[in-house]
Order: structure tokens, then C-alpha cells, then sequence
């Protein structure tokens, strides 16, 4: 027999699991004769243990194994009758001393999903950025891609920003030389952050076979700790400059970009359909930001602490497994330093599955489809880069998720007000 439901503080709440010792010890018996059939059990052959040796050996492992089985099909069946929806895991624990009782008793204590209530958006505004591609967007790529492809020549004249520039380098901090400080042979191109701002600015003007010295301060979060906010003096001795030599926007640049034919004007037509892709997606990504931000503000609810403990947990987890990959040194991180951002993220996700739920909102095969087509034109081999997502679950609900999220901007945009802003290219871009 199931206790009463007991409601607790907040979403807590607490069910009393009653398991029948005489049920239990039935299946305990049953699985140990199963055990004793093919067991490997020293001094005896497989098979042959008596099972009063398998159970000394197997008993206790296989109890609780059971005891497990039971509670949780006992405390599903509890869950049904009260009608309940369990966020995270209940943590079963046994009431008293039941040795001689004929029912072992455990509470089964663990959180509901809270209400979610939502006020009307009507009040709240979107800004949809809206952006006309123009030649002018499709030359500024094209300039892009050419210094991607960039070689150099040696020049006869001063450093300039862009170029290419060999020199070898000293550096002192109150007189004393400090690691990392002294290098010969390095190369850099001046103006593409390599180096700190004010060494960079310091090579503009050095000819081939140039000295100078100067000084420097170290910003605040430079990443060696013990240089931060010091001033250091350098020496650098210029051995070569090298200005940038763009390749020709031409047939042999076109084919270089997979135009086969090497048709300039088809590249133009590919790089200005790229551009268009990639302004839908980020005028996709700006709306969904203030859709989520509206929702943050127009929700009320409670947060499961479960849900948020296995957000952080996760959220570590894949942390230290992108510092790992990166090569980073392996630390061990704590959860608590994802609180704010596992807080955020449940609290989001119980908001759009009451959306998505209240207003059917439910991904539909062709909207996943369009989806994943939208995905693989960025690939060379469009076909098989769909037929690698619809070949894992995981990466199909990914793109379920996708969707998901972009059927509730839909709707926010639907009850909120929205405002079309003219926006540049390179301001949707951020790079205004």
C-alpha cells in the first residue's frame, strides 16, 4: 500500500514506497537459482555451486538489485495514481528499523515541474534587423576571400599596416631580460593582433635593416600573470618587410573557389547567395536573443533544484571536455560555477516545452527537413551531410531542438509587436 502524497516546501514532495518482504525474498530466490546455473565459482565447475554458496557470494548484490527493480516500478505506479510529473530523480531512503516487519517502507522524496505561467506579450517589441545585400557587400567578401589567399613580396619602403614584417626582438623589465622576452626570425603581419597594439604600432615605419627601441605596458589580463601592468623596454632590429600581394579576382580565383567553370560572375552570384544565407541566419539568431529575453521577463515560475543541479553537472562535464580537446591542461571545474547559466537554461526549457505544449507547437517532419537542407549548403556535398544527420538520433534531435525554437520565436513575434530596423550588412555582422 502507497502512503499520501506529503507536499514539502516549494516543488518538493515526498511518497512513503512500501515493499512486500515476502515478494522481495521470492524474486531474490528466483534470480540466485537463475545465477546458480551458469556462475563461475572457485572449487566448483561452472554451473555446479550449491546455491547456498552463490547466495553467500551473489545474495547481497542481487537484493538490492531487486529492492532497486521494485522501488522504482512501485514508485512509477505511485506517480500514476497521484498524477504526478517527476523533474529529476527521487532519492529513496528507508523509514525505520524493518528487519522484522513484514513490508520494508522507504520515502521517496524528489520535485514536481512547476506551473508555468506566462503573461501576454503584446506589450513587448522585437527589432527585426532588415538588410539589403548590395554589390558593394558582394565586393567587400570578395576582398575578404582575396587576402585570405594573400601571398607576399619583399619591398623596398617602411612597414605599413598589412604588411608582413621579419624581425628580431629583446625585452627587458627594469633591466632584467624575463621568459618569452627574446626572439629572433619572428614574423608577423602588422594589424592582425598577433601582437599587443602598441609593439605593432611601434614597426609601422622600420625599414629593412632599421632599429628602435621603446617601451610597453603590459595590459591587466595579459595572459602571463607576472607581466601584467609592468612596463617592459624593447629592442627590435628589422630584417625584412613584405607587403601583401592580392591575387587577381580571375578565372584561376573563381575555380580556386569551386566555380568548375571559373565564371567570375557565377563566383559573384555564389558569394551573394552565401551572404543571404548567412543574413537569415543572424537576423533568425537576433530575434530568437529578444524572444527569449521577452519570455525570461513575461514568465513566472519555480525552479526545480534537480533539474538545475543536472544542467550545472552537464554544463561541466562539457566544459572541461571542449578545454581538453583543445588541448587546454585538465583541471577539475566546479558546478557552481555554471549556476547563473544552468539557471537560465532550465528555466528557458521549461518555458518553451509549456509553449510548445500549450499551443502545438511541435516540430513537423518538413520544417526538420528544411532544416537540415539548410545546414549542409554550406558543405560541398550537400546530399551526404543530410544523410549524416538523418543517420543519428542525437544529431536529429539537435535539429528537432532547432526547430522547436524556431516555431516559438514565430509565435512570440506573433503576439509581441515587431519593428523592422534597416540595418548594414557589416552592423548585423558586428563589425560597425
Amino acid at each position: 500500500m502507497q502512503g499520501n502524497l506529503e507536499v514539502l516546501e516549494g516543488l518538493a514532495r515526498r511518497l512513503d514506497i512500501s515493499v512486500p518482504v515476502d515478494q522481495l525474498e521470492t524474486e531474490v530466490q528466483s534470480r540466485l537459482k537463475r545465477l546458480a546455473r551458469s556462475v563461475k565459482m572457485h572449487g566448483f565447475r561452472p554451473g555446479k555451486a550449491p546455491l547456498s554458496a552463490v547466495a553467500r557470494q551473489h545474495g547481497a548484490g542481487v537484493r538490492q538489485e531487486v529492492l532497486g527493480e521494485t522501488l522504482k516500478t512501485r514508485f512509477g505506479e505511485a506517480v500514476q495514481t497521484h498524477q504526478l510529473k517527476i523533474a529529476g530523480y527521487p532519492r529513496f531512503e528507508p523509514k525505520a528499523d524493518q528487519s522484522a516487519a513484514a513490508e520494508m517502507t522507504f520515502s521517496a522524496s524528489f520535485e514536481v515541474y512547476p506551473e508555468v505561467k506566462i503573461e501576454a506579450l503584446d506589450s513587448g517589441t522585437l527589432n527585426r534587423p532588415v538588410v539589403e545585400l548590395g554589390d558593394a557587400d558582394v565586393a567587400k567578401t570578395l576582398e575578404v576571400l582575396q587576402k585570405q589567399r594573400r601571398t607576399f613580396a619583399a619591398a623596398e619602403r617602411a612597414a605599413a599596416e598589412g604588411d608582413l614584417v621579419r624581425f628580431d626582438y629583446q625585452g627587458t623589465v627594469d633591466g632584467a631580460p624575463f621568459e618569452g622576452g627574446r626572439g629572433e626570425d619572428f614574423a608577423a603581419v602588422v594589424g592582425e593582433g598577433r601582437l599587443l597594439k602598441d609593439f605593432e604600432q611601434a614597426l609601422i615605419g622600420l625599414r629593412a635593416g632599421d632599429s628602435k627601441g621603446f617601451d610597453l605596458t603590459f595590459p591587466a589580463d595579459y595572459a602571463a600573470r607576472e607581466l601584467a601592468e609592468k612596463t617592459a623596454h624593447f629592442e627590435v632590429q628589422v630584417k625584412e618587410v613584405q607587403a601583401p600581394v592580392l591575387p587577381p579576382i580571375d578565372a584561376e580565383f573563381a575555380k580556386a573557389l569551386g566555380v568548375e567553370d571559373g565564371d567570375v560572375e557565377k563566383l559573384k552570384v555564389e558569394v551573394k547567395s552565401n551572404l543571404e544565407r548567412e543574413v537569415k541566419r543572424r537576423v533568425q539568431a537576433k530575434l530568437k536573443e529578444q524572444a527569449m529575453e521577452l519570455l525570461l521577463q513575461k514568465s513566472t515560475l519555480d525552479l526545480p533544484r534537480s533539474l538545475v543541479e543536472m544542467e550545472m553537472e552537464r554544463l561541466r562535464r562539457m566544459t572541461e571536455a571542449d578545454m581538453q580537446s583543445r588541448g587546454v591542461q585538465s583541471m577539475k571545474l566546479s558546478a557552481d560555477m555554471f549556476t547563473g547559466q544552468a539557471e537560465r537554461r532550465v528555466r528557458l526549457g521549461l518555458i518553451l516545452a509549456e509553449i510548445v505544449q500549450a499551443n502545438k507547437l511541435a516540430a513537423q517532419p518538413e520544417q526538420v527537413r528544411r532544416l537540415i537542407q539548410d545546414q549542409a549548403q554550406s558543405y560541398e556535398e550537400p546530399d551526404q551531410v543530410v544523410q549524416w544527420y538523418y543517420q543519428s538520433p542525437e544529431r536529429m534531435q539537435e535539429i528537432e531542438s532547432l526547430a522547436l525554437e524556431e516555431n516559438v520565436v514565430a509565435w512570440a513575434a506573433d503576439q509581441a509587436t515587431v519593428v523592422d530596423v534597416a540595418t548594414s550588412f557589416d552592423e548585423l555582422m558586428g563589425r560597425a
